[in-house]
């Protein structure tokens, strides 16, 4: 713990009217998010973790488990119930981003955390050219120079292997592979040291999928940044990360080391996950 660069304590989000006491009823024992007495969902709730430079952590859970919703809160697209989030280059862990107005969220969005959506759309304005993207983030950080901001562009683009006679095209005609290649690119442009991949592959074909996973895995050795890959797809978790978290009905129910979870799961949903992307 002397090491980490993005840190979440009892983080915990819910949807509708109540706090805390819609927690009650709700959870993997009971095979249910929704409050039996409000009828507020429990998005997620008691989730708590930290990530190091340098590693990578998986999220997995069916549609509906609280992953995305972990997510989100993290990248502060949604509002938090209860729980810290903090950035050790923030203040040094000592600032909640949950406490910060959403002009500094977005400030943060700059150069201390980045995420790579799974609809493209969410992460690029798709009606800019591929460098006009990355030019984009890498002008609120304060950069200047029409030359070096055109060549930081070409470099990102050609390291995440996008041609660059595309650079100048808008990435509405990109396909969806070359788009999320471009979200990489852009993401990873003022070298935040926390990243944030919510389901990267899904909706792409199989091959093209294998591309982008190993290209973000080179990435992920080649930077040193903190990830968060969420996703239902073991395949995924598996490629990218070395520990992961599962979660059901808004709650973790097994952590540890991606390979021995793999290998060995404990809680019986982990197990039907597990049977399941073997089968």
């Amino acid at each position: 713990m002397n090491d980490w660069a993005l840190r979440v304590q009892e983080l915990g989000r819910i949807y509708g009217p109540g706090g805390a006491e819609c927690v009650a009823g709700t959870g993997p024992e009971f095979g249910r998010s929704v409050s039996p007495t409000t009828g507020a969902v429990v998005g997620c709730w008691d989730i708590g973790f930290h990530v190091s430079p340098g590693e990578a952590l998986g999220v997995i859970g069916e549609s509906g488990s609280g992953k995305s919703t972990v997510m989100r809160c993290i990248a502060g697209d949604q509002q938090t119930s209860t729980g810290r989030i903090t950035l050790r280059s923030v203040d040094d862990g000592a600032t909640d981003l949950g406490s910060l107005t959403d002009s500094e969220r977005r400030a943060l969005r700059i150069d201390q955390l980045a995420v790579v959506y799974q609809d493209p759309s969410e992460g690029l304005d798709l009606h800019v050219s591929a460098g006009g993207n990355i030019a984009d983030r890498l002008t609120a950080a304060g950069w200047r120079h029409f030359g070096n901001i055109r060549e930081r562009a070409a470099e990102l683009l050609a390291r995440t292997e996008v041609p660059l006679d595309r650079m100048d095209d808008p990435v509405a005609t990109f396909s969806g592979g070359m788009r999320q290649r471009v979200q990489l690119a852009k993401a990873l442009a003022n070298r935040p040291p926390v990243l944030l991949l919510d389901e990267p592959t899904t909706g792409l074909d199989a091959s093209v999928a294998a591309g982008v996973l190993d290209l973000i895995r080179d990435l992920l050795e080649e930077t040193g940044v903190a990830a968060v890959v969420v996703s239902h797809d073991f395949n995924v978790i598996e490629t990218l990360t070395r520990r992961c978290l599962v979660m059901h009905h808004g709650r973790v129910v097994e952590e540890g080391l991606t390979d021995q979870l793999l290998e060995d799961p404990q809680d019986a949903y982990s197990q039907r996950l597990v049977g399941a992307a073997r089968g």
